[in-house]
């Protein structure tokens, strides 16, 4: 590989893997705080980890950290205008959620699955931070759609396996 890394290629190439998309959030104070994030993943079963990796530039990621808690809302493939108001760096999504009963952490209105989860470790990783979770609780509310995928810049989905 030559010294001078040319970025806009990787960014190309690497868009070329279809990701999910996954809104993390936390309820603070009664305030809901997120960011939207495409590099999440299960990690281990036993013990249940996940890992997502928040930008260092995140203004929402720090307080969400602070309150220890948080869920993993699962988009489907109708929700791309949720993902964009959590792109947002700075902002605050207006969009509709309730607290989960057991943690009381946030699931938004419409999506796929929920993970509630509490942080376990970060590490430092380029201009992102790699996040790994304890998964807390689990759950499904709408099994029927496919989920919002992210592939070459652009929102698509796929159907379900029948």
């Amino acid at each position: 590989m030559s010294s001078e890394f040319d970025v806009s290629e990787f960014r190309h190439v690497v868009s070329h893997f279809a990701t999910g998309v996954v809104v993390v959030c936390g309820n603070e104070e009664g305030e809901l705080v997120g960011f939207a994030a495409q590099s999440f993943v299960s990690l281990s079963l036993e013990p249940p980890l996940i890992l997502f990796c928040p930008q260092k530039t995140s203004t929402s990621w720090p307080r969400i950290r602070s309150l220890g808690k948080f869920c993993i809302n699962v988009l489907a493939e109708d929700q791309g205008d949720v993902s964009d108001a959590f792109a947002m760096i700075g902002e605050v999504a207006d969009i509709a959620w309730h607290r989960n009963p057991t943690s009381g952490t946030p699931a938004l209105e419409g999506v796929i699955a929920t993970i509630d989860c509490s942080l376990n470790a970060e590490h430092d990783a380029g201009d992102h931070t790699i996040v790994v979770a304890d998964v807390q609780g689990l759950r499904v509310d709408r099994p029927e759609l496919g989920p919002l995928l992210f592939f070459q810049g652009a929102y698509g989905h796929f159907a379900p396996a029948s």
